[in-house]
């Protein structure tokens, strides 16, 4: 599968698969099992080095655009996760989409320097887009891959369709539970039903939130990592006996909000629990603790309340996950509600909650019609479950069938980045 293998046309061609999300970009080889690497998307932006200062530079007028790349960036955990002075973390997707292309590329760039470790112009590149990307946003990344990164052949495709391939579906209800928001994506056919998708602002970050409000209401102190040199052991529920670590000055509010959300989101992969029916004191008093320390060595059992901030998930009569989804079947043709049901994709890292999968089972059930078979899909794997687009492209893009279908450099050179409306459905 090297580069210099490439058939165009053939199956030899090492194609490229990414797949942007707000918790990270996915991005390996086709016909691989698993991504080669997963990007935070975020960005550490430093600020410009001093040399600025030199006055010749001052009274130029055209120096400005030089010193606007004078910013330093930081691409990857290794990186972002450093505490430096004055770096302001940001994202580049908003709603699902991409929506800063300068730091967007910066990680593409990143990308191909230290994943892919090859040049862009050898591979074709599948890209996987949200269900209600716009026609914009995908016009301009056409543009960037064969305008900039001089791809031989692109294609995009919605996550949806994607996660649904991944579980050998053509035609399933897609439940996508991510960092920003939950949606329910009916495909049909291998195609997306526009007008039936919804979605709602309740996932991961919306949990975190949670968690930070319930923590620190009962006064738990949550210093991360970064703070702490060392730390003794205490006893359970005793206050942290810890060393601060000597920090840089200056350190921005959005990369210590960015480290926050870091340590609440393991919080809640190791504490968060989804009750298979609706939330009752007694019934979760019941369930055995689970035991959780926090990395100022402060440390306690967490009962009921882990199960109650995740019901959050559900129990909103409007936006809980069984909600979406019952909505969108709802909305589409009654000839095909029945296959939507018999296979409900659940995907997203989001899900991978314990219980996750179960509730949402439940909550179908009940809104579904009474004869209706109602089947679950959901992958054991974490891997296959927070990776589930990337995989489905992986396997769409190494299909031989598909080979015709990419938008050549030869194609995009004719009729330009409108070939992507015409192309990708």
């Amino acid at each position: 599968m090297s580069g210099g293998t490439m058939l165009y046309g053939g199956d030899e061609i090492g194609a490229l698969v990414f797949d942007p999300g707000h918790h990270s970009l996915r991005v390996g080889y086709a016909q691989e099992d698993s991504p080669k690497a997963e990007i935070p998307s975020v960005v550490g932006i430093g600020a410009a080095p001093e040399t600025n200062l030199d006055p010749e530079t001052k009274t130029d007028n055209n120096a400005t655009p030089n010193n606007a790349d004078q910013r330093k960036f930081y691409v990857d955990t290794n990186y972002v996760t450093v505490p430096r002075s004055n770096m302001e973390v940001q994202t580049y997707m908003k709603d699902g989409m991409i929506d800063n292309w300068d730091l967007f590329e910066k990680v593409i760039d990143y990308a191909y320097a230290n994943v892919i470790q090859s040049e862009p112009e050898y591979h074709p590149v599948l890209f996987s887009e949200a269900s209600w990307n716009v026609r914009n946003n995908r016009e301009k990344l056409t543009e960037l891959m064969f305008e900039k990164y001089n791809v031989p052949a692109f294609f995009l495709v919605k996550n949806a369709v994607l996660a649904a391939f991944s579980s050998g579906r053509a035609t399933a209800l897609v439940v996508d539970s991510g960092a920003t928001h939950t949606s329910a994506v009916p495909v049909h056919e291998g195609y997306v039903l526009s007008q039936a998708v919804v979605k709602s602002p309740l996932g991961g970050d919306f949990l975190s939130r949670q968690c930070r409000q319930h923590l620190e209401k009962h006064g738990i102190d949550l210093s991360p990592v970064y703070k702490i040199a060392s730390k003794d052991v205490v006893k359970e529920r005793d206050n942290g006996r810890f060393t601060l670590r000597k920090l840089p000055e200056n350190l921005t509010q959005s990369w210590q909000n960015y480290m926050l959300q870091l340590m609440m989101q393991d919080f809640q992969m190791n504490v968060l629990q989804v009750l298979e029916n609706p939330f009752d004191e007694r019934v979760a008093a019941q369930i055995p603790t689970v035991h959780y320390e926090f990395p100022n060595g402060y440390h306690q059992d967490f009962g009921s309340e882990r199960f109650k901030i995740a019901e959050s998930l559900f129990d909103n009569a409007m936006l809980g996950a069984g909600q979406l989804a019952s909505t969108s079947v709802g909305m589409c043709d009654a000839d095909v509600r029945l296959s939507l049901f018999g296979s409900v994709v659940v995907t997203g890292g989001n899900t991978l909650l314990q219980g996750f999968p179960e509730r949402l089972n439940r909550d179908l059930q009940l809104r579904a019609p009474s004869n209706t078979r109602l089947k679950m899909i959901s992958a054991n794997g974490t891997v296959e479950r927070r990776f589930g687009a990337w995989i489905g492209g992986s396997i769409l893009a190494s299909i031989g069938t598909f080979q015709q279908m990419w938008i050549s450099s030869q194609e995009y050179e004719e009729a330009g980045k409108s070939q992507v409306e015409r192309k990708c459905p």
